[in-house]
């Protein structure tokens, strides 16, 4: 009798595990194959889409727009989300349960009905201006939507829950002996704080900061909702480019360069972040 052949464990595991790139290959390298060819052949072969991307005077305007709310929505969602994490970790069992609450159940309600809540609050007959009218604070409406600030604050709310758990998983991984040494050597709170406890938690305020950013750069339905088409961010003018005033070359190369950005983005998260670090890892 002839005997049968075996298979090595490291061939039956590549068996096993070829559906999934195999897939993600289907899914990812073969739309993105199309977009990179869309950028350099529609509506004529060339670069001339590209270099409307670092010329053209509206989207560069679109871009530094887009670059002052992430920025400014990274640094206030990084700040609250910091005293949350703090409190979440450091603070009694009443109010850390508070706190994992408040960061826990957004994410159980959809980024729509968040935006929309935000512009019935916030809207020129939402319940702000109302209240602000009657108990006579306010002569005029504040307009607080259908601009800046009003997108600022609806991704802001979205963003800072994401911002919470690289924040809390580092301020966990603190070791507690390292403060009563800094307490026990004279160091105030304050001090103790500062020299000890943020240097520490650098590794999660750099991956919190680098999360919200990346998120931010590529938000839609929140701008699109609470901004109304006056304060137009990259990913809506992608799409108006896309569908309501085709140029597809351009909605192309515009989301390749979005791309290259998010990329480096995520390189410098791993370098300086260490993301084993923020999960527990050693």
């Amino acid at each position: 009798m002839t005997a049968e052949p075996r298979i090595s464990p490291r061939l039956g595991i590549a068996a096993l595990l070829a559906p999934l790139p195999l897939l993600l290959v289907a899914a990812y390298a073969v739309p993105f194959l199309g977009i990179a060819t869309w950028s350099v052949t529609l509506p004529t072969p060339g670069l001339s889409r590209w270099a409307m991307v670092v010329s053209d005077p509206l989207l560069l305007s679109v871009v530094l727009r887009t670059l002052r709310i992430c920025l400014t929505t990274t640094a206030l969602s990084v700040t609250l989300a910091y005293v949350l994490a703090y409190v979440w970790v450091r603070g009694t069992a009443r109010w850390s349960f508070a706190v994992e609450l408040c960061v826990l159940v957004p994410f159980w309600i959809s980024v729509l009905t968040r935006a929309f809540g935000w512009v019935a609050l916030l809207s020129n007959r939402g319940l702000l201006n109302t209240w602000g009218h009657e108990l006579g604070l306010l002569a005029e409406p504040l307009t607080l939507v259908r601009n800046e600030f009003g997108v600022v604050v609806g991704m802001t709310h979205f963003l800072v829950s994401f911002a919470v758990l690289p924040l809390a998983s580092a301020m966990r991984r603190v070791d507690e002996r390292v403060l009563m040494a800094a307490r026990g050597l004279g160091a105030g709170p304050i001090r103790t704080f500062w020299t000890v406890w943020l240097p520490m938690t650098k590794a999660g305020i750099v991956g919190a900061t680098l999360l919200v950013l990346v998120f931010s750069l590529g938000f839609f339905v929140t701008p699109a909702i609470l901004g109304g088409g006056r304060s137009v961010m990259i990913a809506e003018f992608v799409w108006v480019r896309m569908f309501q005033s085709p140029d597809w070359g351009l909605g192309a190369a515009i989301s390749l360069a979005l791309l290259i950005v998010v990329a480096a983005l995520m390189a410098l998260f791993v370098r300086f972040a260490r993301p084993r670090d923020l999960v527990g890892g050693r």
